[in-house]
């Protein structure tokens, strides 16, 4: 399951935040730490298509993938060291998939910031530089064992030369996307090199600034940045889904805050949905964009990739279009493909194998 961090100082909205995504209702409160433990919380990933073939197939049940969102207590300058309550919540943030800096844009007389002012700018560079010195200590902490082992191991000395190059760039706060792939596919226990999506929380007149947006944007550039009004956000959950587009429309925004981070999150860690239907269910499975047919079939079950014969693929608007499987099929739109095929996000797929 995709699992997602939001991370930022106190009293920017995470909080607030989090209870519109997962419809929970964990504390708010108007002082720091107000949050003691990560709060999770399990939501489905929007797509209208699930109900579409569920009523094509009378299916008994739908099943949405889901994303899991980890609201992380605020972190203040010095977490790093154990500030606040910092160490804790940054050994949490190392258990997620990729990280959402949510990034106070909003002035208000009612809402204290822990600077005492706001500025975006320096608020992500505190929480930066914050994952960056943790990042730092815990490579001081593997490089020494790396480099004994490097002594008698050819391999392990390759690969501490990696590791001091990430250790030097880190301390210059600049890590290039080739060491960030590189410490991701080493599953190195870092921070800042986790994928990150950066979420302006702003006031209802900035939503549709389209000037302030781009200077905001430029904060954090190439990173995807999105624009929510958590307040607004809170409000769009007590309207019927009607009311709910008409109002979005009224701010020029055309899907809710969930629908864009989850758009975001797939986009960042590239990740596709392909889906399987039937009469017991209607289902759809995360998997890497680019994946093969038989690595998509062992995301259900590791039994289906050994043991993959092929996959039996309708194009999923060839189906709605055919209006059902037994018409697609005397149309010529079900194709049989083998251990070669790449997964495409429009796949309705049925797998044959050997157990």
């Amino acid at each position: 399951m995709l699992s997602i961090g939001i991370v930022g100082l106190p009293n920017v909205g995470k909080s607030t935040l989090f209870n519109v995504l997962t419809k929970n209702d964990i504390l708010t409160a108007n002082y720091p730490f107000a949050t003691i433990d990560p709060n999770t919380g399990i939501v489905p990933v929007p797509d209208e298509r699930l109900e579409v073939l569920a009523h094509m197939y009378d299916s008994n049940k739908i099943v949405p993938a889901t994303v899991q969102f980890i609201d992380i207590a605020g972190l203040v300058a010095g977490a790093s060291k154990g500030e606040g309550l910092g160490n804790k919540f940054l050994a949490h943030i190392r258990e997620t998939d990729a990280i959402v800096h949510l990034v106070r844009a909003f002035e208000s007389n009612n809402i204290v910031h822990v600077a005492n002012k706001v500025s975006p700018k320096d608020d992500i560079e505190t929480i930066n530089t914050e994952l960056i010195l943790a990042d730092i200590e815990t490579l001081e902490k593997m490089l020494p064992k790396l480099t004994k082992e490097a002594k008698a191991d050819k391999t392990a000395a390759a690969k501490l030369k990696t590791y001091q190059q990430l250790f030097d760039a880190l301390q210059t706060g600049q890590v290039s996307a080739e060491l960030s792939t590189f410490a991701r596919h080493e599953k190195l226990p870092l921070l800042s090199t986790k994928p990150a999506i950066y979420v302006f929380n702003v006031s209802e007149d900035t939503l549709a600034d389209d000037a302030k947006k781009a200077t905001l944007s430029k904060l954090v550039a190439p990173a995807e940045s999105l624009f929510v009004c958590a307040k607004l956000e809170e409000d769009l959950g007590k309207l019927s889904a009607d009311e709910k587009q008409e109002f979005l429309a009224s701010y020029g925004i055309t899907e809710t805050g969930l629908n864009q981070l989850i758009k975001a999150a797939y986009k960042t860690l590239g990740l596709q949905s392909y889906l399987t239907a039937g009469k017991k269910e209607v289902r759809a499975w995360t998997i890497k964009q680019g994946a093969t047919a038989p690595q998509a079939a062992g995301v259900i079950h590791t039994d289906f990739e050994r043991g993959f014969i092929a996959a039996q693929i309708i194009n999923y608007d060839d189906l709605v279009a055919a209006g059902s499987e037994l018409a697609a099929k005397a149309a010529g739109k079900i194709q049989t493909c083998g251990k070669d095929y790449v997964m495409q996000p429009s796949d309705v797929v049925e797998f044959r194998f050997n157990v």
